[in-house]
Formats: structure tokens, C-alpha cells, sequence
């Protein structure tokens, strides 16, 4: 959704690397020249971060992930740092994060986070080392969407004034190994009125609105517990985000059920609140065309023949134990 094709890219919960890999991956697959990105990271686990230079040592790409391991809200190792594109996963809801000693944190323009969860730093600290068209993506609970504890609805209602949030995904869940809950992606862009997207085509003015796409429905089940989107559904959100921003190869139209471009008026009927689904609205239903009698007639003789084949199973596994010696 971000396109980095050229900049400085950053992520403040690097962990091994992974986002680096893929925003190289990127500009290959586009014929980009791997020396177009900058990479800079952080990372607070030493053994982690570790793991993170040789990641990237290993694929030959020039990172500087600090001098050492350090606390991203704590011990800020690229505090003069104002990326292009900001890519982060950080943990969810992180109660010990310390925020208690950072009440006048500069990094803190719409509200000081609360000291019992981190969600509102991450998306704070990631707003402050933005370049001044800069653009990020960060993955986060749900949560963070409606929580009006502690400051945070407040916090989401000063930056959704200065307009900083450009696009909200809601994404299904069990697309985690670690964690199941379903979470949504921000989009945040410092300067909605410009700027140039994909291949070096213009942006619109989007000031003053959001765009919600709810994925909640896309994806199929990999595996028992992991479920995953498949290229067309990668694709389909990929293409509303660019048709919307102006650099897509189509004209945007809002979807029910899908996708909904609102306005900052919409934003405060809902309390500020940023569940997609309130603002994308229903599917259309598809008609049914069968008569009702004709379709009571087939239900009706299809689980008349789904009795039976129970009855069927019944009198075989009861054979079974009889055989067995576990009759009655």
C-alpha cells in the first residue's frame, strides 16, 4: 500500500528485520534500484537485534539499526530521523512501557499516552520521525480504533483534526502465528494535500477525509488455526488505497460492505471512532430468485436424507462396538 520506492525507510520495532526484507523485495519485483531505500530500525532485544544485522548482512542490505540494542520510547537511537515511509508491527498494547516518565515527551503533539498502554506512543512516535510528506503503516489491535480510555479518544480526535490519518484496514483474524485477535492497519500521511504515489504519478488533495476498507471477509483458512489473503484479495485492497490516493490505474468508488471514503463530518457523527464497519455499511444481499415453496420442498427433502444417513452411520458404529464386545 505504501510503494517505497525510494527514500528513507524506517521501522521503531524492527524485530529480525522482516518489513526491511519485504521493502526490498518491493522495489526489486518493480525494477527499482535497492540503493534508492534507506533503512534505519530499532530494536530493544539484544539477541533480537542481533538476529536483525545478520538478517539483513546476509541479503546485502545496508541498514543502520543503531549502535546498539535500546528502548524505542526510552532510548530514541534516531532521534533526528524523519523518514519517507515508516513500516511497523510493534507489540500490542504494551502496559509497561514506562510512559509514566515521559509525561512532557516532545514526541507527544495530540495528548501524552497513557501509562497502561502504548498504543497511541507507537502511532505518535511514527508521526514524529515522518518527513513532512511522509507516509506510514502500522499494524494495531483493534482496540485503537475506539478506546476512549485514558486520553486516548482524545488523542485520536486531535489527530484525526490535523488530518493524519489517510486510510483505515480492518483485517480478519488468525493471520498471526502469535495471536489470533484481528487487527486493523493505519495508514498515516503527514501531508494529504500533495505529494507523488507509485511510479511517480501525482496524488490528490484527500484533505479532510479518511478512507475505511473493512477485509474483515477476505482471506481463506491456510491451515486449522491461520488464515490467509490470497493475491486477489491483496490486490483488491491495494488497488481501492491507490485509486482513492490518485496514482491507482482506476477511478475510486466507494463499495458497501468494502470500502468507504468519509469525511471529517462522518468522523465526529461517530465519535470519532474508527471501525470501518461503522462507515462502510452493509454488502448488498443477492436476490434470491427461488420460490419459497420450491425451496422449503428441497430443504426440506435434503435434511429428510441427511436424518437418514445419520440413522445409517448410528446402526453401523453400533455394529462396530457390538462386534467389539462394547454392545449394551
Amino acid at each position: 500500500m505504501l510503494a517505497p520506492y525510494k527514500g528513507r525507510v524506517y521501522d521503531p520495532a524492527c524485530g529480525s528485520g522482516g518489513m526491511f526484507v519485504q521493502s526490498e523485495k518491493f522495489v526489486e519485483a518493480h525494477k527499482g534500484r535497492i540503493g534508492d531505500i534507506a533503512v534505519y530500525g530499532q530494536e530493544s532485544n539484544y539477541t533480537t537485534w542481533k538476529l536483525a544485522r545478520m538478517n539483513l548482512a546476509i541479503r546485502r542490505i545496508d541498514a543502520d539499526l543503531g549502535k546498539e540494542n535500546g528502548d524505542t520510547f526510552h532510548q530514541d537511537l534516531h532521534p533526528d530521523l524523519r523518514a519517507d515511509y515508516v513500516l511497523a508491527n510493534p507489540p500490542f498494547n504494551i502496559s509497561n512501557w514506562g510512559g509514566e516518565r515521559l509525561q512532557s515527551d516532545p514526541r507527544w503533539r495530540y495528548g501524552a499516552p497513557p501509562a497502561g498502554n502504548a498504543n497511541y506512543a507507537w502511532l505518535q512516535h511514527i508521526l514524529y520521525h515522518l518527513a513532512p510528506s511522509g507516509t506510514a503503516g502500522v499494524v494495531l489491535a483493534n482496540g485503537s480504533l475506539s478506546s476512549g480510555q485514558s486520553g486516548e479518544g482524545e488523542i485520536r480526535k486531535r489527530m484525526l483534526a490535523a488530518d493524519k490519518v489517510d486510510c483505515i484496514v480492518a483485517m480478519p483474524g488468525q493471520l498471526f502465528y502469535t495471536t489470533q485477535i484481528p487487527v486493523s492497519l493505519w495508514i498515516l500521511a503527514n501531508n494529504k494535500q500533495s505529494g507523488t504515489g507509485q511510479e511517480g504519478r501525482p496524488l490528490r488533495d484527500r484533505s479532510g477525509q479518511v478512507l475505511f476498507i473493512d477485509a474483515r471477509e477476505l482471506g481463506y483458512m491456510r491451515t486449522r488455526t491461520e488464515r490467509d489473503l490470497t493475491d486477489k484479495d491483496r490486490a483488491r485492497i491495494v488497488q481501492a488505497y491507490h485509486n482513492w490516493r490518485g496514482d491507482g490505474d482506476g477511478e475510486y468508488e466507494d463499495v458497501p460492505g468494502f470500502c468507504k471514503a468519509a469525511t471529517i463530518d462522518d468522523l465526529e457523527k461517530n465519535g470519532w471512532v474508527l471501525t470501518p464497519g461503522r462507515y462502510v455499511g452493509a454488502a448488498p444481499k443477492e436476490e434470491d430468485s427461488e420460490p419459497f415453496a420450491e425451496k422449503m420442498t428441497r430443504l426440506s427433502g435434503e435434511l429428510r436424507a441427511q436424518f437418514a444417513e445419520s440413522d445409517r452411520l448410528q446402526a453401523v458404529i453400533k455394529a462396530n462396538l457390538d462386534r467389539l464386545g462394547y454392545g449394551e
